[in-house]
């Protein structure tokens, strides 16, 4: 298996929780390097389904994980997803479960911060999760960030509490009219959590690096979608760090020779959650039923996604970008009843097209895609086992969005469950 990254090559929830899941059978470690607990991975094992928020996939196949330095962390986020998959029967312990010491830690004035902030931006906000994770990652930018070390030496995070509490509540009152925090509640409170996580935090990076010269193989989680990516995104309708395949090297403390494959995962489709252009967006009938039957609704917040046709603008851009090796396809049985299906292949604007991503997220919102058309397979794909198990249609749309996108499809997922998946023999 060797040392392979998985990247979103839209705009997240693209079902890469259960590409994971898949692939960390042959897994020694499986690493989180970015993202907060604003993302989650959602996988089915034997019916019932699992929402991952900030530990890795792998866990569930009992995978050594890593929660990388590229991370923020929510203690309560954390420790409550730990509880609860303890208590559905997943075994969690400081053995297969890492945290590392030089990851920023999310604190309640970072929530409170990212709720008024998008509050006041009324109409022009950017659709955040509200978790705080913005906020927490401007902080770590700003260098007065608090990091897990800081939370294991008691005097330490009591100093620097003590300094971003004096800053963040003069911001919370002169300019949002908020009270703002108590030092000896907050600070009584994450103690308690410190306690708790103590056991798991380890160097991860001296721990990633000496399993690589030992020859583990090591599966990099990435959350979001490149799409997100605060660099390479649709700015500023972002999330706040690198959801790119970059974002693995500065996350999770490896080189950049170490890695050995990079698999983008994309939907038959395409869709988005959250503010933000979305240029091949369904009229209201297509959108219900594929929103309907995609199950398409947010693991963190619940909210619906919205849903559009496959974008090979957008998806052939995360290949250039990530240096994508190859694709998966997920969720190619959401469009069995789809009579006509379309494919984005550039936009116009303007009286001018676009066959490459524009970065003025105006011309985004204002252009209209060029469209493909084919000829939908009206067939039931669940089942299949493979390439050749496809109707002739769905065989033929993908060979056209691995064309399109210039590099081949490694998997197609007909569903939500483990055994929907097959492997693409160059079909």
């Amino acid at each position: 298996m060797a040392n392979i990254v998985i990247v979103g090559a839209q705009w997240g929830d693209e079902g890469k929780g259960k590409i994971i899941d898949v692939l960390a059978k042959d897994a020694d470690y499986v690493v989180r390097f970015q993202g907060g607990n604003n993302a989650g991975h959602t996988v089915v094992v034997k019916d019932k389904k699992f929402v991952l928020h900030l530990i890795p996939s792998g866990i569930l196949q009992n995978k050594k994980c890593i929660i990388g330095n590229g991370v923020v962390v929510s203690p309560k986020a954390l420790i409550d997803e730990i509880k609860r998959l303890q208590k559905e029967g997943i075994k969690i312990n400081s053995n297969n479960l890492l945290i590392s010491d030089r990851a920023h830690i999310i604190l309640p004035y970072h929530q409170i911060l990212d709720s008024l902030r998008e509050k006041k931006k009324g109409k022009t906000k950017i659709g955040t999760t509200r978790r705080g994770i913005g906020p927490s990652y401007t902080d770590k930018a700003a260098r007065c960030g608090i990091r897990v070390a800081d939370l294991m030496d008691k005097e330490v995070f009591r100093k620097k509490l003590q300094e971003n509490l004096k800053e963040k509540n003069d911001i919370f009152r002169n300019t949002y009219n908020f009270k703002g925090f108590k030092f000896e509640q907050v600070y009584k409170e994450y103690l308690r959590y410190a306690e708790f996580i103590k056991p798991f935090v380890k160097d991860c990076i001296l721990e990633l690096n000496r399993a690589m010269n030992r020859g583990k193989n090591i599966l990099f989680e990435g959350a979001q979608g490149t799409l997100l990516d605060v660099d390479f995104g649709t700015y500023p309708y972002v999330t706040s760090s690198n959801a790119s395949v970059g974002g693995v090297f500065t996350g999770s403390g490896i080189g950049p020779t170490k890695i050995d494959k990079v698999i983008g995962v994309v939907k038959a489709y395409t869709t988005r959650v959250g503010e933000g252009p979305l240029p091949t967006q369904f009229s209201p009938n297509i959108m219900k039923k594929v929103r309907k039957k995609g199950e398409e609704f947010g693991a963190t917040t619940g909210r619906p996604r919205r849903c559009g046709w496959f974008d090979a603008v957008v998806a052939r851009y995360a290949v250039l970008v990530n240096n994508i090796d190859e694709i998966i396809i997920t969720k190619l049985d959401v469009l069995d009843e789809l009579e006509e299906i379309k494919i984005a292949t550039g936009y116009r604007y303007k009286g001018k097209i676009y066959r490459s991503l524009p970065a003025n997220t105006e011309i985004l919102n204002r252009c209209r895609p060029i469209y493909e058309k084919h000829k939908g397979w009206m067939k039931d794909t669940s089942s299949a086992k493979s390439f050749n198990d496809l109707p002739k249609e769905a065989k033929n749309y993908l060979r056209r969005i691995s064309k399109l996108l210039g590099v081949d499809i490694g998997m197609v997922s007909v569903g939500s469950k483990r055994s929907q998946i097959f492997i693409n023999k160059k079909g």
